[in-house]
């Protein structure tokens, strides 16, 4: 039989609380600091061996410095609020595959190679949100992510440009694993803006990862870099080890907007001379606000320039050099 012998609690050194709590703050353990003195009463009560007591508050130490991090990281993150992998679609989004997904969220296969992944649809098909939901789970996994509209980020390296910092601008997102990119399609068909893009893109290569949402296709993307050979070399660069999602469905805005119209009601179900106009101006206006809510922050143009070369039509899944590029829409690339 074990015998455990305890010092009587009147014959144990005192512990000066104040040197201890100094000492703890010269070694930044500021979760330890706040819990010791709990689970050291704890301990002696139980009879906690030293190690179990110190792996204890050791454990908790580690684990605050867990959510101190990854709340670093999302307030620097910038991801819109309430995008998550659970609050996720799938169902309207056949094509994703939410396993995929769910591997590609842990990071660990992509992240470090520094491949991308491209997310390509009409506006309202859940690209944007997808990524912040990636972006968050990545997040979470301990990586670091950065999610902006790629026009607001365009803007700020041009300003690093004209203030000779551009270098040290596109070096400084080195620290982050992922950078997510929403809505390329909208930048400015500029040379200072889309040379900027060039650049960082090329900065990135097989280095850091690039997430990417665009609702135009590569043969499109002429209307982006003004220069077909930079377009080229920028789209080579992006699919060599890239996954790709082509997510052409329905917009959910106007899927929402045309469902709240069926909730407010049915018109009369018999028209009058007196109410025939009224019936007519509503569901006209009913369709004008589905079509104002799907359009409302993505406005894509009918008009087509003239695509830029015959290579980029080669980009399919036969036809490029990728190894990893999955799954992908012979569509997306016409």
């Amino acid at each position: 039989m074990r015998i455990i012998w305890r010092m009587p609690h009147e014959e144990r050194p005192a512990v000066d609380a104040a040197k201890l709590s100094m000492l703890l703050n010269e070694l930044r353990l500021p979760a330890i600091k706040v819990l010791w003195p709990d689970f050291a009463e704890r301990a002696d009560k139980e009879g906690w061996p030293a190690a179990r007591f110190l792996s204890t508050i050791a454990e908790h130490e580690l684990a605050e410095r867990d959510r101190r991090r990854i709340e670093r990281h999302l307030a620097e993150a910038r991801l819109p609020p309430g995008k998550t992998l659970d609050s996720f679609d799938f169902d309207a989004v056949p094509m994703v595959s939410k396993a995929q997904l769910m591997a590609i969220a842990a990071g660990d296969s992509w992240l470090a190679k520094g491949a991308n992944i491209l997310l390509f649809g009409p506006p309202g098909g859940g690209k944007s949100h997808l990524a912040a939901a990636i972006g968050l789970a990545l997040i979470e996994n301990g990586w670091r992510v950065l999610f902006m509209r790629t026009t607001e980020l365009v803007q700020k390296l041009q300003v690093a440009r004209r203030e000779l910092q551009l270098e040290p601008a596109i070096a400084k997102l080195d620290k982050f694993d992922l950078l997510i990119l929403d809505d390329l399609a909208y930048v400015t068909k500029d040379q200072a803006e889309t040379s900027v893009l060039f650049e960082l893109i090329s900065a990135r290569y097989e280095r850091r990862s690039i997430m990417i949402t665009a609702n135009q296709p590569f043969g499109e993307w002429n209307k982006v870099f003004p220069d077909p050979a930079m377009t080229l070399a920028a789209v080579d660069r992006l699919v060599h080890h890239a996954t790709i999602f082509e997510m052409n469905v329905e917009s959910y805005r106007r899927r929402s907007a045309m469902e709240a119209k069926r909730q407010r009601g049915r018109p009369a179900a018999y028209a009058t001379i007196r109410n025939s106009a009224e019936i007519d101006a509503a569901r006209q206006s009913d369709d004008d606000e589905a079509l104002a809510s799907d359009n409302n922050d993505d406005t894509v143009t009918d008009d087509r320039d003239t695509r830029i070369s015959s290579r980029l039509s080669l980009y399919t899944l036969e036809g490029s050099s990728s190894e990893t590029i999955e799954p992908v829409d012979a569509q997306l690339f016409r």
